[in-house]
């Protein structure tokens, strides 16, 4: 049965409050290389562990190259930053791949374009078998 736990609540909120932060800086019509340059700022200012554009394949030597992700932080979170009008299904998709070349429990997903800033929540779907594809953490968003 699935588990109603959220993954990695602490670190989230941490990064969830950073990406607040970003935006409330640049604003939303930023470019995607700000929005990523600032979170670095940050991510460093407040000494969290994180790889910036990271290719999978040198945290998982059998994985596919060319899995490169905006940020891999605390060695267990995949973040894709996005700055464009709508998160699509290839977005998610996107992650979803990444997450199981890197098997990975959990990736946020943040389009720093929107209106309200949400990050989405995407789980690995092979650590969750028996549920939809696009369930982001009993929409957790």
């Amino acid at each position: 049965m699935f588990n109603n736990k959220i993954l990695y609540p602490k670190e989230g909120y941490e990064i969830t409050g950073i990406c607040f932060r970003v935006q409330k800086e640049i604003g939303r019509f930023g470019r995607e290389r700000q929005y990523c340059d600032l979170l670095e700022e940050f991510f460093k200012e407040l000494s969290i562990p994180y790889l910036r554009e990271f290719e999978i394949k040198n945290f998982v030597s059998d994985s596919p190259k060319g899995n490169r992700v905006d940020f891999l932080v605390y060695n267990k979170i995949i973040i894709e930053v996005k700055a464009k009008n709508f998160v699509t299904k290839e977005d998610y998709i996107q992650l979803q791949r990444y997450l199981k070349a890197a098997n990975l429990e959990l990736g946020l997903l943040i389009n720093f374009r929107s209106v309200h800033l949400k990050p989405y929540r995407v789980l690995n779907s092979e650590f969750y078998s028996g549920h939809s594809n696009l369930n982001s953490e009993h929409s957790d968003r």
